[in-house]
């Protein structure tokens, strides 16, 4: 008797990449794409609505990205375990997708044979990382940026002055700029636009 199928969900906001990664995967005999999800809550609405043994998570999705719906996806229980297949290969996506409760992460120009057996490591309890982005993530170390330096930095990103930071966060010009002055001693970048420049570009924020 044959055992049953991994049964996978595949969540990715563009329908090609969906619709390819559920073709690639059903050739497989031992994996099943059981679900296909657009956003991050219809994952997490996927994994309450059916048995999933591994949820396939895209970073970048409306509503809520793949990080914060592969944590809501541990905290529904270890019925479902994640794996981030992405496009930004990012050290800090790494560390952030790992403190969220993911199994594994893999970039999208991963050979499709190697992402089949990343999902029946996954499936058995393994984890799995992409080999290069692991040793970049030890060589970055971890995110140095406090929570609120992150907030300060994403809406400099957007380009949001002081006084602008300042009335979004509720918090006095002056304590918006130490922010960004330790934000940006710790990205050893010259100004506030460089610091968001390579916070993002590092995955920290």
């Amino acid at each position: 008797m044959n055992p049953s199928p991994i049964r996978v969900l595949i969540a990715d906001d563009q329908g090609l990449v969906r619709g390819a990664l559920a073709t690639l995967l059903g050739l497989e005999p031992d994996i099943e794409v059981v679900a296909q999800a657009g956003t991050g809550q219809e994952a997490i609405d996927a994994v309450r609505a059916q048995p999933i043994d591994v949820a396939l998570l895209d970073i970048d999705m409306p509503d809520m990205d793949g990080l914060a719906a592969a944590a809501a996806i541990t905290a529904l229980g270890p019925g479902c375990r994640s794996l981030i297949v992405t496009t930004f290969g990012r050290p800090g996506y790494l560390s952030r997708a790992l403190e969220a409760g993911a199994s594994g992460f893999l970039v999208k120009d991963t050979p499709p044979a190697e992402l089949a057996e990343a999902i029946r490591k996954i499936a058995r309890g393994l984890r799995v990382i992409d080999p290069t982005l692991a040793q970049e993530s030890v060589l970055l170390g971890p995110n140095p940026l406090t929570e609120r330096e992150k907030d300060v930095l994403r809406l400099a990103a957007e380009g949001a002055d002081a006084q602008g930071i300042a009335g979004t966060l509720a918090l006095g010009e002056g304590t918006v700029r130490n922010y960004l002055s330790s934000a940006i001693a710790k990205t050893h970048a010259r100004n506030r636009t460089e610091a968001a420049r390579t916070a993002e570009r590092n995955g920290w924020l």
